[in-house]
């Protein structure tokens, strides 16, 4: 009886190693998937959807009186202000039927405040903190607002062209 312990012992052990490495590979797989999916530079092409998104989003944002200045990237549906992050995810919303957190439209909000905001290199997020700077004016807003749309339609423009070749 002994005997028969001492080699069953062993082989759990090394069956229950065997499982944990084979596991391993694939939880790592996850992670890295993860990654690539909540990538901040992502560039995913865009859409005429895209230009829509731009646009119906700097309707819903059209006066200083609608622009919530206090964003925390918590969008309630019946919102009656909206900060950018908010405006965009509602114009997703509403031109797509669905929200992405990395559609091309959201990240080439942040790639233009990448370009035009002088305080960038302190902003965790760029939407929120770009709105939610003391620095930005209402004026600043709509400029951000032109600024995607040249920037969405530039690159539907490109994409055409490189298409058709």
């Amino acid at each position: 009886m002994m005997q028969r312990a001492r080699l069953l012992i062993p082989a759990a052990i090394l069956v229950s190693v065997s499982v944990f490495f084979s596991l391993l590979p694939a939880s790592r797989l996850a992670a890295q998937d993860t990654a690539k999916t909540d990538d901040p530079d992502a560039r995913p092409p865009v859409t005429q959807d895209d230009v829509r998104i731009v646009q119906r989003a700097q309707q819903i944002l059209d006066s200083p009186s609608k622009w919530n200045r206090s964003d925390t990237r918590v969008c309630p549906a019946d919102a009656k202000t909206f900060s950018l992050y908010c405006a965009l995810e509602k114009a997703t919303s509403d031109i797509t039927g669905k929200f992405e957190h990395r559609g091309a439209a959201m990240q080439e909000a942040r790639f233009v405040i990448d370009e035009i905001a002088p305080n960038r290199k302190n902003y965790h997020h760029r939407l929120m903190d770009y709105n939610n700077d003391p620095t930005t004016t209402f004026a600043d807003v709509q400029t951000f607002f032109r600024k995607l749309q040249d920037r969405v339609s530039a690159r539907l423009k490109e994409q055409s062209k490189a298409g058709t070749k």
